[in-house]
């Protein structure tokens, strides 16, 4: 099984939320840690912004990060949301076989 976290963004903590908590309950994510106090500096359109963010950690399958990525789409409100999946070589053997538990019925 190949885990990876999907990181994405959100700026507020409702939203945050509510990503995390359609996540969870289509069994896409076993675990979502939401970090507050973020601050983002970026282009967009042509211009310099800076903007109070909230991060997602997204814990989940490799495999389902297609959907993972569509389920982030449809419940943000940003244009372009930040959506990155960074692979884990290793992990805990005993939360690795938690997560595949916890995202089993997802397939």
């Amino acid at each position: 099984m190949s885990c990876q976290i999907v990181l994405t963004t959100a700026p507020n903590l409702k939203e945050a939320r509510q990503i995390a908590s359609v996540l969870l309950d289509s069994k896409l994510a076993a675990c979502v840690t939401i970090l507050p106090g973020a601050e983002s500096h970026y282009h967009w359109r042509a211009k310099r912004e800076r903007s109070k963010e909230f991060v997602l950690l997204i814990k989940s399958r490799a495999k389902l990060f297609d959907r993972i990525r569509k389920t982030i789409q449809k419940n943000h409100t940003y244009d372009v949301p930040e959506i990155l999946a960074l692979s884990v070589s290793k992990g805990s053997p005993d939360y690795l076989a938690w997560l595949k538990q916890e995202t089993s019925s997802s397939f």
